[in-house]
């Protein structure tokens, strides 16, 4: 009879239970249905969420319980001081926006839409569709906001939950995961470069450019008839089109440099190995494999893939560049030195060559001024001084014509008028030094 009892007694509060989660999540609805959401609302609506959330049983009850509560920060958003400035908003929104809430709502939004087509039921379908479309553009804007404030993390965190909500967007995969690298994330960035990588992403894409009169600036279309638009109404002038190449190979190397960074050498030789299986004859991946060998100080693999990218193009200005900047990276200065000429015998007017070039002269200097720094002040040192100075003074001479060479080609480069004016006061040419001033 007792056993009995309890039976009785548990079914009743199961019943009593089921009832009242069916009850909150009608009153959850009423609200969220409402046009216009107040602080009351708000308060109620938080309440009824957290009761719901550990009494919900059945799986639907459970889905919506979890879409209530990760539509919490729209609500709040909905819920504020519309006659507030938008920096007051924007500091009211900081209180609930955030990569958590906005991760949480991914889930809870896409929870839902799966739930509903496996049910065919489509109940919040229309409505999520609508919620994405109207808040996407806000959380870009919070993701590039982070990035500018150097939250890389959290910014690659937020693009791959938009990238969530909206699968066709494989842009926000790929700015994700660069984001996660940037922030030091590197399991999370190989996570999405894998992603990338499975969607089969390349990123080739179109750019319709056309310069807008009023800001003098260039801007950017996906789409022709936009860009076409703007100019036939005369805001904008001088359209023309870029393209931009694949980023296979790109996602295929940092997959495996992340590899490099976590310490899976053979998983990042493995993953380029498998690229090029692919793309035998990618110069690109050559040289990706030859930065991994590099990174893990193996000089013979090194060299001998980058003459296998050489052989293959011998007069690639780019590839001859950027085998220029890893050199110099790895202090094999010699090398960088002949890289750049060549980039520069190919293309006499490459600037950033002549400007990597007295880069690369002037490397020897930062050693040279800490031993002249050392140096005590006995006669055996004095000389030893005037020695060091006249090493210094033979590298800056030699990078002196070639800096002038890159002002010469460009003389609105910043950098470029910074290290030449620095040659020349170095070497004591102050005419030069008030011409360029």
């Amino acid at each position: 009879m007792k056993i009995k009892q309890i039976i009785i007694a548990s079914t009743l509060l199961v019943s009593v239970a089921s009832f009242s989660q069916k009850d909150e999540l009608k009153a959850l609805k009423k609200i969220y249905a409402k046009e216009e959401i107040k602080g009351a609302d708000l308060t109620e609506y938080k309440s009824l969420v957290a009761k719901l959330e550990p009494i919900a049983i059945e799986e639907g009850d459970k889905i919506y319980a979890g879409f209530y509560k990760s539509m919490t920060p729209v609500l709040e958003y909905f819920a504020l001081d519309k006659t507030m400035t938008p920096l007051q908003i924007q500091m009211a929104m900081m209180k609930f926006v955030n990569p958590k809430s906005i991760s949480d709502l991914a889930i809870g939004l896409n929870n839902t839409l799966d739930y509903e087509k496996k049910v065919g039921k489509k109940i919040q379908t229309d409505d999520i569709i609508e919620t994405i479309g109207f808040i996407k553009p806000d959380l870009l804007n919070y993701a590039i906001r982070l990035g500018n404030e150097k939250k890389h993390k959290e910014a690659g965190a937020v693009l791959y939950s938009i990238y969530q909500l909206d699968k066709k967007d494989t842009d926000n995969l790929y700015y994700a995961a660069n984001y996660a690298v940037n922030g030091q994330d590197y399991e999370n960035s190989l996570k999405y470069y894998r992603e990338l990588k499975s969607i089969n992403y390349s990123g080739e894409k179109t750019l319709y450019i056309a310069k807008n009169k009023v800001t003098g600036q260039e801007e950017n279309y996906t789409k022709k008839e936009d860009r076409d638009n703007l100019v036939r109404l005369g805001t904008h002038t001088n359209p023309r089109e870029e393209k931009e190449p694949s980023k296979k190979g790109e996602i295929t190397k940092n997959i495996a440099l992340i590899l490099v960074e976590l310490d899976r050498k053979d998983e990042a030789k493995a993953a380029l190995a498998d690229a090029r299986k692919e793309n035998p004859d990618d110069v690109n991946l050559i040289t990706y494999e030859a930065d991994i060998y590099l990174k893990m100080n193996d000089t013979e693999n090194y060299k001998r893939l980058i003459n296998e990218a050489l052989a293959k193009s011998p007069n690639d200005k780019i590839l001859l560049f950027n085998l220029g900047v890893t050199s110099g990276n790895a202090n094999q200065l010699e090398d960088a030195e002949k890289y750049y000429k060549r980039v520069i015998e190919i293309d006499p007017k490459y600037t950033d060559a002549y400007l990597n070039l007295s880069d690369i002269i002037l490397k020897p200097d930062a050693k040279i001024v800490k031993d002249m720094n050392n140096l005590g002040v006995s006669t055996k040192d004095q000389k030893q001084y005037e020695v060091l100075k006249a090493e210094r003074q033979k590298l800056f001479n030699k990078a002196m014509p070639v800096l002038e060479k890159a002002y010469e080609l460009d003389p609105t480069n910043e950098v470029v008028k910074s290290n030449l004016k620095s040659v020349y006061s170095f070497l004591e040419l102050n005419d030069k030094v008030k011409a360029m001033n």
